[in-house]
């Protein structure tokens, strides 16, 4: 990996650790569609003045269904699902779930011949990450946890696996600030009504607004901005695992700022998860070589 590549997957691996800590804080006092709704304008706002100036907004439109694909996938409906979950679970739980998205990533490359075969190492990594996966919703679950959204964190991992791919194979040379300006403006269409109907009768805490505004600056305008160079730098597969370090700063969150205990579950699950998914994701040094040149031309 690249100086530029470690530097993007550092800093997207902070600012992708914290969503989980403020979507608990905000969701408090907020509806989830209201959060996501906050989310989607604020980042919105910020990126469509830079995608305008740039006059790349046409060339985004004329792909507007994959466009939209990928809003619906990585936005609309991953959003909705973790946010919908974090009322029921801990930050630091959400968080650690999510880190099943290489294996999910590496499941959908087998399925979408991507990846034409699958070595005894990577099959392994699946076994052992479906174990952990297991391991944190079940001995959870079997301490009182609620089951259904453990289920919806796996189903947002599932769709964070979608999203890269989506953005490698069809959107590949495109504004990454105005692909995104355009996505969010969709989903804030799209969720105005949700958020009106579920508008809070009494004014929400200060931690719970100022929790969306970060969300909304953050891990939206600016991490999205991040992700594509990310993408463009390392390609696609290396990105889905910077999840290993966002859950690391997800769990230590969840931890220090709202006092989240540390289950059963967690201890057990959460290492055969990253072990999992590193062994999902490991190629030959011969393979990944390859890929570097491919990339660089």
């Amino acid at each position: 990996m690249t100086t530029r590549g470690a530097v993007l997957f550092g800093a997207l691996g902070l600012i992708w650790g914290i969503p989980y800590l403020f979507i608990r804080i905000a969701v408090e006092d907020l509806s989830p569609a209201v959060v996501v709704l906050g989310r989607c304008v604020i980042g919105a706002l910020v990126l469509l003045p830079f995608a305008l100036r740039s006059r790349d907004v046409r060339a985004v439109l004329r792909r507007w269904p994959v466009v939209l694909a990928y809003a619906g996938v990585e936005i609309a409906t991953a959003w909705w699902l973790l946010t919908d979950a974090e009322q029921h679970i801990t930050s630091s739980l959400a968080g650690l779930l999510v880190a099943a998205v290489p294996i999910f990533a590496t499941v959908l490359a087998l399925v979408l011949r991507i990846d034409k075969r699958l070595p005894a190492m990577r099959a392994a990594g699946l076994l052992v990450g479906l174990v952990g996966v297991a391991a944190l919703a079940g001995l959870d679950a079997a301490q009182g946890a609620e089951l259904r959204p453990v289920l919806q964190v796996l189903l947002t991992a599932l769709c964070y696996a979608i999203g890269p791919m989506i953005i490698a194979r069809k959107l590949g040379g495109v504004s990454p600030v105005a692909v995104n300006a355009v996505a969010l403006t969709f989903c804030a269409i799209v969720y105005t009504p949700f958020a009106i109907a579920t508008w809070p009768t009494t004014p929400p805490s200060g931690g719970a607004v100022a929790s969306v505004v970060v969300l909304g600056l953050v891990p939206t305008a600016l991490a999205f901005v991040l992700l594509f160079a990310l993408i463009a730098e390392v390609g696609p597969a290396p990105a889905t695992v910077i999840t290993y370090l966002n859950q690391a700063v997800a769990l230590i969150a969840g931890v220090l700022f709202l006092g989240e205990p540390i289950t059963t579950g967690i201890l057990v699950g959460f290492p055969l998860v990253l072990l999992g998914a590193f062994l999902a994701t490991w190629r030959p040094r011969r393979v990944r070589v390859a890929e570097a040149a491919a990339l660089a031309g």
